[in-house]
């Protein structure tokens, strides 16, 4: 009857054992997640959009329309 109790107690020690694992890392993604919130980014490249661009005016023919 003993080894059913050690089996039992060693079960419960392993899923203790993951879930503070996996409290660590829902802990360390949320502070990443907030680390890369709070910084600001660089100023210079802020402004870039990214995917398709518009074109731009040097790009239209003199009817308007794009070239």
């Amino acid at each position: 009857m003993t080894t059913t109790f050690q089996k039992r107690q060693k079960e419960m020690k392993r899923l203790d054992k993951a879930r503070e694992k996996a409290a660590r890392r829902a802990q360390r993604k949320l502070d990443k997640r907030s680390e890369n919130d709070t910084s600001g980014g660089d100023p210079d490249v802020d402004h870039i959009q990214l995917g398709p661009q518009p074109p731009s005016p040097d790009d239209m023919d003199p009817q308007g329309g794009p070239s």
